[in-house]
């Protein structure tokens, strides 16, 4: 009875450390190929963090994009508005493995507040929201 209850609570021990184990992405990496797609205004290589669909905020425009259409829309602001900088203030997780990265981009003498969402999808964070407030 004894070595039943252990191996019910071994494999219970483990059931609930492996969803906690899978979750863990690294975020550092990732933020900071993020962070230097932005500060280059390179829409092509930050379309590759983007999902399928992407919810973008910008000064003029939003809605959901498709991702073929989010790059043609970050390229369309990124040459109205070129990146002087791009600073990131604060990152973070929830319990469910969503991620955030909040930021600062400047461009000429305007500054942005910059929001981005990051979810796993298939083991790997993809952005699901992007946003870009005007100050």
């Amino acid at each position: 009875m004894k070595l039943n209850c252990i191996i019910i609570l071994l494999f219970v021990s483990q059931s609930w450390l492996a969803p906690v184990s899978a979750k863990t992405i690294e975020l550092p990496g990732i933020s900071e190929n993020i962070a230097s797609a932005i500060r280059s205004g390179n829409s092509k290589l930050l379309t590759t963090y983007f999902n399928s669909t992407i919810e973008i905020t910008l000064p003029g425009k939003e809605g959901t994009f498709s991702k073929v259409q989010a790059e043609m829309v970050m390229k369309d602001f990124f040459s109205k508005y070129p990146p002087a900088s791009f600073d990131i203030n604060q990152k973070g997780s929830s319990s469910g493995g969503s991620q955030f990265i909040i930021g600062t981009y400047k461009s000429n003498n305007k500054v942005y507040k910059t929001y981005l969402l990051l979810k796993p999808v298939d083991g790997q964070l993809l952005i699901q929201q992007l946003q870009f407030e005007g100050n």
